[in-house]
């Protein structure tokens, strides 16, 4: 469950970037702070929408940022940034963005597992909204729970 992956201090609500570049750099930190992955792996989040666009942003306002393995995961890890001013990631009319999901998965077993749970998560009523107004990391991670468990 996505919920167990996250902890107070891979979140941060409010955050200011100018661009998706720097918002997708200020994801990839949430996980290199938490020991998850090697710097390379947050370069790479970056590297990788540069060159394969923006598929990651999966829906109205959400992206789910993350890399290949094989740049520097140590471990399975989240993290959610929400900012305070959207950004355009490319994506036509789903831009612009302003809830990020990161995750890093040492393998593609855990990748497609995290995809599929937060697939779930997207397709509940409410729950982006949810996110968006949430005034603490505490909050955001009892509303993950909450959903995942509806």
């Amino acid at each position: 469950m996505i919920s167990h992956l996250l902890h107070p201090q891979q979140i941060q609500l409010g955050a200011e970037a100018d661009d998706w570049q720097q918002a997708a750099k200020l994801a990839g930190e949430l996980l290199v702070r938490c020991g998850g992955v090697h710097q390379r792996y947050a370069d790479a989040i970056v590297q990788t929408v540069q060159t394969e666009g923006a598929y990651m942003v999966l829906t109205k306002g959400f992206v789910l940022l993350h890399a290949r393995p094989e740049y520097g995961v140590n471990r399975e890890c989240a993290g959610v940034i929400t900012l305070k001013n959207p950004v355009n990631f490319g994506a036509g009319d789903k831009d612009p963005v302003d809830v990020a999901v990161v995750f890093a998965s040492p393998d593609q077993d855990g990748h497609v597992r995290f995809v599929q749970q937060i697939a779930e998560l997207l397709m509940k009523d409410c729950f982006l909204n949810e996110l968006r107004a949430c005034s603490s990391p505490d909050e955001l991670i009892a509303i993950v729970k909450k959903f995942e468990e509806q």
